[in-house]
């Protein structure tokens, strides 16, 4: 590892100049002001937003989690969810969208109780177990 470290260095990469790191940009200010525009233009029913706050809360009762995930998680998978949304070419979200992503927003944000973490239990496991008894909203 440190051999490749110097490597990249004599190679001419340097950690604190970004100029070295061998990257272009893709999008500019103002293209990224206006992703995030669209996003928030992305249409969330009330039934998603409960369906979200119903996971979250979840995460916070259930019994295989020490540490269950806060008011914050609700919304960064809101927003997660309505990105997935736009990218997948929507101009609003479905339950999919968020079912897809709460591992990946969640997982660091809960602790599996450590008797379970001990048998192998994962944060993800546990996760979709919440999934799995959190009833989705229907169209």
């Amino acid at each position: 590892m440190e051999q490749g470290i110097l490597t990249r260095y004599v190679g001419g990469f340097e950690a604190d100049r970004t100029d070295t790191y061998g990257v272009s940009p893709v999008i500019n200010a103002d293209g990224l002001d206006q992703l995030r525009q669209a996003v928030d233009r992305v249409r969330v029913e009330p039934s998603i937003t409960a369906y979200v706050t119903a996971i979250v809360r979840a995460t916070r009762e259930a019994a295989s989690l020490t540490l269950g995930a806060s008011p914050r998680a609700s919304v960064a998978l809101f927003k997660a969810a309505r990105a997935a949304a736009l990218l997948d070419g929507r101009d609003y979200v479905i339950p999919d969208d968020v079912k897809r992503l709460a591992p990946a927003i969640l997982r660091h944000r809960v602790s599996v109780a450590p008797e379970l973490e001990l048998e192998g239990v994962t944060a993800d496991q546990a996760l979709k177990a919440i999934l799995d008894r959190t009833e989705a909203p229907t169209a």
